[in-house]
């Protein structure tokens, strides 16, 4: 493989009907206009073969192609005329009996080089398929390594974690799906977080047949015009910016031109490498068995704050009790600063009185707290580590130290977060509440520790320094874990911070309170101005206990925590990639 590569790749969105024969004629038709446009790889949406409803499990199984069947080598056979690449996905029968959702890939002389099986399988998908045994493969192509996921491994982030764990540098990702969020933010979020390109395909028109589409309509709670694929197939590059993007309705072939090696580069601005800094002992209950929630839900709003002091350095102590008992006066029974709020420029240098003005700020805040069962949430050095604090009346009643290495803070960090202790969570009158500072805000396995152990509420004294963290990153830590974010940085170009709070309309084949508008997992954002100021919202502990996108399919105990071994390997310190 060359070391610098560009090539030309091709998503497809296209409709399926229940016809094989029809479907594998469209198939065609798009592959080749995508090859006439020059795209080397051509990526098809998921259940390409047949619409995705079927009677039972005999007719699913009835409908399944085969790797030597004529719908795939049909495929194959355009794949090396017109010597193109393309991922295919179908559902498969399998040789002991199951039927799998499974992208297929075949190289540009006609070959499959590879399959992956669709390993979280979304609500009725459940009563005719059956989800992955192995982790899917990492495959080197003459263009990079390429991994593969399908649509809701995509709602969540361990499938092409895994696979990027894994030195996937492009990751192709088959869609059947009609929410809008797609789109806007699981599809987009995998490319940043991992450092990786993604080509995501979606299906357009109807995603059950026409004479099922009122009684379907009325079980999911979702308007027949709504149960149609989202379309907007994309091309996202490793820092989150979508390059190539389709129409909402209607087939298209959405094309661009991308620099593979961009994926080999894992460093945040501060030079600090997302992967070589991840702490895989801290990561071992993301592979435990499921157990769901343990404690009771919290209340069903509490007003919280965002304090932005306009002072730098020790001068924003005083600001900053000021404006956190204004905030307390106002109802804020939770207050969040920025990361380091009390040093100039969010950092700690060697002239410091870190230990002095850490105290002085601790006690300053105490004192604005006094006589109001409220806490506020501030990252300060202390002894030797970056160290969350929860503030209460009666001093610090919560401590979390930053797990996970940042070059922003190298010369004063001696110590980091003890990976036994992973992510704490403290228990407060109205709910479950976690910390998480600094660059821990990147990791998604760090939200997901927090959600395991039943958090509701996640503060975020953090810094801001790329623009997908606030656009889809602490968005999607939200969404898929079922979680509201208190979130605060410095303002920047990008962003000062948010308020994320969970809806209560969220599942599928139940009622909802409001008219279904194409969103379901993306939860309300409220964005912090980037200026001084007390910014007040709302959360909803409660709503963290509702986990079910869809009838069966849990976006916490639904990962596919059997094929996470990745996730807890050594890292290769020459690729930045676990050992395989």
């Amino acid at each position: 493989m060359s070391t610098s590569t560009t090539v030309r790749v091709a998503a497809v969105q296209l409709s399926a009907t229940q016809d094989p024969d029809e479907n594998l004629a469209t198939c065609l038709r798009m592959i080749g206009q995508a090859a006439d446009d020059g795209a080397q790889i051509v990526v098809l949406p998921e259940f390409c073969n047949h619409v995705s409803w079927y009677d039972g499990r005999e007719h699913a199984f009835r409908m399944a192609q085969e790797l030597d069947g004529p719908f795939v080598q049909g495929i194959a056979a355009l794949a090396r005329e017109r010597a193109v690449w393309v991922m295919v996905n179908v559902t498969l029968r399998q040789p002991d009996g199951r039927v799998t959702g499974t992208n297929v890939l075949i190289d540009n002389q006609g070959a499959v080089v590879a399959t992956s099986d669709k390993q979280v399988l979304m609500g009725s998908e459940r009563d005719h398929l059956d989800g992955a045994m192995t982790p899917g493969p990492v495959v080197e192509t003459p263009f990079g390594r390429v991994g593969m996921y399908s649509c809701m491994d995509g709602v969540i982030n361990e499938t092409p974690r895994g696979l990027a764990l894994r030195g996937a540098q492009v990751l192709l990702n088959s869609l059947n799906s009609f929410a809008l969020d797609e789109a806007s933010l699981h599809i987009p979020v995998r490319a940043p977080e991992n450092r990786v390109w993604v080509i995501a395909a979606n299906k357009v028109g109807p995603l059950v047949p026409a004479d099922r589409l009122g009684a379907v309509s009325q079980a999911v709670g979702v308007p027949e015009d709504r149960l149609h694929g989202a379309g907007e197939s994309q091309v996202v590059a490793p820092d989150g910016t979508v390059v190539a993007r389709g129409p909402l309705t209607g087939e298209a072939v959405v094309i661009a031109d991308i620099e593979v090696e961009r994926a080999n580069d894992k460093r945040r601005p501060d030079g600090t490498d997302v992967f070589k800094a991840r702490r895989p002992d801290a990561y071992g209950p993301l592979l435990d068995a499921p157990h769901g929630r343990v404690h009771p839900a919290g209340d069903p709003q509490v007003t919280v704050a965002v304090v932005q002091p306009a002072a730098d350095g020790a001068d924003a102590i005083p600001e900053a009790a000021d404006r956190v008992r204004d905030a307390v006066s106002r109802g804020a029974q939770l207050i969040v600063l920025p990361e380091l709020f009390c040093f100039e420029g969010g950092r700690v240098v060697a002239s410091d009185d870190a230990e002095g003005r850490t105290a002085a700020a601790i006690a300053a805040l105490r004192n604005s707290l006094h006589g109001s069962a409220s806490h506020v949430v501030v990252s300060l050095p202390d002894d030797g580590a970056h160290v969350g604090m929860v503030i209460g009346a009666a001093g610090i009643v919560h401590r979390q130290t930053q797990l996970h290495r940042s070059a922003r803070h190298a010369s004063w960090v001696a110590r980091l977060g003890d990976a036994a202790t992973g992510i704490a969570v403290l228990e407060l009158p109205w709910g479950r509440l976690a910390v998480v500072i600094g660059d821990d805000a990147i990791y998604p396995e760090t939200f997901r520790l927090a959600t395991l152990a039943d958090a509701e509420v996640v503060a975020v004294p953090f810094s801001v320094q790329e623009p997908w963290e606030l656009r889809t990153g602490l968005v999607e830590r939200a969404g898929e874990n079922r979680l509201n974010i208190v979130a605060a940085s410095r303002p920047t170009p990008y962003g000062a911070g948010a308020v994320i709070n969970l809806p209560k309309d969220f599942t599928l084949w139940a009622a909802w309170d409001k008219a279904f508008d194409g969103v379901i997992s993306h939860p309300d954002v409220d964005l912090v101005a980037a200026e001084a100021t007390t910014h007040l919202g709302e959360v909803s502990p409660a709503q963290a206990a509702n986990r079910f996108v869809s009838k069966g399919t849990d976006l916490v105990d639904g990962r596919p925590w059997q094929l996470m071994d990745a996730f807890v390997k050594p890292v290769d310190p020459g690729e930045g990639t676990a050992t395989r």
